[in-house]
């Protein structure tokens, strides 16, 4: 296997990148781990800071508080992973990593595999935290004046995934980690490495990083046609990274899928949300990439070495979320001759009606499009004039002018949104001629802020789900 010796190395593959990735995406990884014959580990990464904020509102509001995917994540691998010896870490327990272990429990069973022993790592939710009292008064000095935090989640270290690990988990559930953490702690695990050693746990943050973000690195994200072409997309494979002992890697990809892995899709991963390159803090350890050499081994084969590592920070970064009121998008649709005027007469029309002090923005985007039926395969005709006045009926030719007028407005009324939307339809008959397609949402706003919280105000654990039941 390129610079390593076969059993020396541990794989580490991604099933998903962020809450919204594809749902398919693991199956492929998997079966490669299985094909690999030697220790491996599958990870989850589905939480994003406001995917985070909504698990937490729906739980509160009687709905699911976990990834509302996982079991289609979960339910065309689990059995495999299970019987294979292939752990499984993911943060997709989002507001609610207990009810998460219980669903993958009951999934298990369905399936007929055999029971899990799961683990859940707690301690990220500061809304709940037995240091509350101490903690407030640095989350409030965050937020704008009169706010109040509707979630507060620090950003948990690998160590209580890599003592699940040792402890013998098949699978790992975590709230609100560092997204390397759910690599690091099962490199950690299997080579027994000590969170004293910072360059093998820097070079264990470097492979999480890596993985991180799913297809971005095997080539989604990277795709720019003419530019930085991708081969099959539609069929993109996820990452799996090989590492050794020493910290040496090799990133690469499921034979036979689709996508890229070669230096230049390696390096913007890399540098990616990376705000200094010398000094990427992250609570186990503050990353060094400025010595990391990138090296093509062969086809989809790209080995890394040399991250270095220094003290972790003494601060752990928490991200609260907070009342942003409600905001409304929608739009309307005009075509033809004098497309142009007629959106920009709409949204004079809706400026006129709305309040003034409603923050609002609108503006036009125009297309050159034929005129056509979204789901009328027949001819598309039109009414043209011959020379001699008479009028015939002739295939569309011509190219004509598609405009589309968006507005988006924000208050912490909701009807007043509301109103805003109702007066987007009132286009129909109320505005210019020809008018259609109108469309609209209304939606909860969430902002976020971050603050730093002391670790000795962090009580971070890891149980086995049938103790935290």
């Amino acid at each position: 296997m390129g610079e390593h010796m076969q059993s020396n190395l541990f794989r580490i593959g991604c099933g998903a990148g962020f809450g919204g990735d594809r749902l398919d995406a693991a199956v492929p990884v998997v079966d490669a781990l299985v094909a690999s014959g030697g220790p491996a580990c599958l990870m989850f990464e589905t939480l994003a800071e406001r995917t985070l904020a909504l698990s937490q509102l729906a739980r509160r509001g009687g709905g699911v508080g976990y990834d509302p995917h996982l079991m289609d994540r979960l339910r065309p691998i689990l059995g495999t992973c299970l019987q294979h010896g292939i752990s499984i870490v993911g943060n997709f327990g989002a507001a609610d990593p207990v009810g998460a272990a219980q669903a993958i429990d009951a999934l298990a069973r369905e399936i007929g595999a055999r029971v899990p022993k799961i683990f859940v790592v707690s301690g990220d939710d500061l809304m709940v935290s037995p240091h509350r009292a101490e903690i407030d008064p640095t989350l409030q000095a965050c937020l704008p004046a009169g706010a109040l935090p509707l979630s507060a989640n620090v950003y948990l270290g690998a160590s209580q995934i890599r003592d699940a690990l040792i402890a013998g988990a098949d699978i790992v559930v975590t709230g609100r980690v560092a997204d390397p953490a759910l690599a690091l702690g099962a490199v950690a695990a299997h080579f027994d490495w000590s969170f004293d050693n910072l360059d093998l746990i820097a070079a264990g943050t470097m492979a999480g990083h890596l993985l991180e973000c799913g297809g971005q690195v095997t080539g989604g994200y990277f795709a720019d046609p003419g530019m930085k072409d991708v081969p099959d997309l539609a069929n993109l494979g996820f990452p799996i990274v090989e590492i050794s002992a020493d910290g040496a890697m090799v990133v690469t990809k499921p034979e036979g899928t689709g996508g890229c892995v070669n230096a230049r899709t390696v390096k913007e991963q890399l540098l990616y949300e990376i705000h200094d390159p010398a000094a990427y803090l992250t609570p186990d350890v503050v990353l060094d990439l400025t010595s990391v050499s990138v090296k093509n081994l062969g086809q989809n084969r790209v080995a890394l070495r040399g991250a270095r590592g220094t003290r972790r920070p003494e601060t752990l970064k928490a991200t609260v979320c907070y009342d942003g009121g409600f905001i409304g998008e929608g739009g309307i649709s005009y075509s033809g001759p004098g497309a142009d005027a007629r959106a920009r007469l709409a949204i004079d029309i809706l400026r006129g009606r709305l309040a003034p002090d409603l923050q609002m923005r609108a503006q036009t985007v125009s297309t050159q499009a034929q005129m056509t039926a979204l789901f009328d395969d027949g001819p598309k005709r039109r009414i043209a004039t011959s020379p001699a006045g008479s009028f015939d009926l002739t295939e569309i030719a011509e190219i004509q002018n598609d405009v589309r007028v968006h507005i988006a407005v924000r208050s912490t009324d909701r009807a007043e949104v509301a109103h805003a939307m109702h007066e987007l339809g009132a286009l129909y008959t109320c505005g210019p001629g020809g008018g259609g397609g109108v469309r609209s949402t209304i939606r909860s706003r969430l902002y976020t802020s971050s603050a730093l919280i002391p670790r000795d105000l962090v009580d971070a654990s890891c149980q086995e789900w049938s103790d935290a039941r």
